[in-house]
């Protein structure tokens, strides 16, 4: 093998090696149950997990890690997720999805049994389900999110 061959084989091994992976086979389960607050929710957890499937953050701001990556839930695309840091008194995890407020809460009752209810007869309600997820209108889109104040640390 010629050394152009056998660099253009290297390079072409090292992209292969570096492109996006596939998301992992629990991601439906873990971020979809955790964002309907069926689950623990712990933000070094999901930052890790997050950062596993995406990559890097792509920015830190307004008290999050906020990630962009090639996803879908409940049949819907996922435009955006994000994470806690520690500087809320709250841990959440949110999702900006591709569908409006009303398609995406019946894609969930569809998939999963879960009602989200909206609490008011305003133009844009926020919908909520009993466990505790809600889902906002976001400019032409929705925002699903989870959020729970932290526990006291031990001994308090």
């Amino acid at each position: 093998m010629s050394g152009a061959r056998r660099a253009a084989a290297g390079a072409l091994l090292a992209f292969a090696c570096c492109a996006a992976q596939a998301l992992p086979s629990t991601f439906n389960p873990v971020i979809g149950s955790a964002l309907l607050c069926r689950s623990q929710l712990d933000n070094a957890y999901f930052h890790s997990y997050l950062t596993t499937a995406f990559g890097k953050a792509k920015k830190h701001e307004a008290g999050a890690f906020w990630f962009k990556g090639d996803a879908t839930l409940w049949g819907k695309p996922v435009l955006e997720l994000m994470v806690s840091d520690d500087t809320d008194p709250t841990v959440f995890i949110a999702a900006v999805i591709d569908s409006t407020p009303d398609e995406l809460a019946e894609a969930i009752r569809a998939a999963t049994g879960l009602r989200h209810t909206a609490v008011d007869a305003s133009q844009y309600p926020l919908r909520v389900s009993k466990p505790g997820s809600v889902i906002a209108y976001h400019q032409g889109k929705s925002k699903i999110y989870c959020a729970r104040y932290k526990p006291l640390p031990p001994g308090r």
